[in-house]
């Protein structure tokens, strides 16, 4: 009966030890793998016990960065209607978690990565003005060229493609057409076969007018209209309709 009860009592001590952080990240990361807004939502809460169970766990918090951008994005791309303010919730929280593990990692391009593209998602949900007005486009440039300047290989050339949307999409006069395609195109010449990297591609050359581009343009933008990545897709018949 002694033998019995000892059992039962530290059998019950080893069944209630607390998860690693590590094994949190893991069931987390098979839900991310997924896609899709639902999973990447169920990512977000075993993320988040994940940091619960380690603060300073890098991998932790930029996976959490991730997850949180990944839901903004979604949402926008599944055309939500309230995908706004999924857009600035999520991205600030995504922010918050990027900038978390910068600090834990000054030297990781993911955190720096994770961290510009929440500011991106939470700029599509409060608008670019008042994401400039909040003071973010220096902190987000410092990011994105961190992560190049680390590795702008990661993510299928992501840094480079980042850099060169960045300076894209920013408003007169603080944008520099020339350095989004010099981005632009040094990730085509390495990832030629990424989408979105033609579609980022096409829309500069389109937008810069000149008529000795605009085969390329269209060259690059039939290929994505074609693709099956359908928000891509038509994102590319808009701009060639246009």
């Amino acid at each position: 009966m002694k033998n019995a009860f000892l059992a039962m009592l530290f059998g019950g001590l080893f069944l209630a030890a607390p998860v690693a952080a590590s094994d949190f990240v893991a069931q987390g990361d098979a839900l991310y793998q997924k896609g899709g807004l639902e999973n990447f939502r169920q990512s977000i809460d075993i993320f988040l016990k994940a940091v619960e169970a380690d603060p300073n766990d890098y991998e932790a918090n930029w996976k959490l960065a991730r997850s949180y951008r990944w839901y903004g994005e979604q949402a926008k791309r599944d055309g939500l209607e309230n995908h706004k303010e999924i857009c600035a919730e999520y991205g600030k929280e995504g922010m918050k978690y990027g900038e978390k593990a910068v600090q834990l990692k000054p030297d990781g391009v993911e955190g720096h990565y994770y961290y510009g593209l929440s500011v991106g998602i939470y700029s599509d949900g409060v608008s670019i003005f008042t994401a400039l007005k909040d003071g973010l486009k220096g902190r987000t440039q410092s990011s994105f060229e961190k992560a190049y300047e680390t590795d702008k290989t990661f993510n299928d050339g992501g840094p480079m493609m980042a850099l060169g949307r960045f300076w894209f999409v920013l408003p007169w006069p603080m944008n520099d057409k020339k350095k989004s395609l010099e981005f632009l195109r040094e990730a085509h010449d390495m990832f030629p076969d990424n989408i979105e990297g033609m579609l980022y591609l096409g829309e500069v050359l389109l937008d810069a007018g000149k008529k000795s581009e605009r085969p390329e343009a269209e060259a690059l933008l039939g290929k994505v209209a074609a693709s099956d990545k359908a928000y891509f897709a038509s994102w590319a018949k808009r701009l060639l309709e246009d």
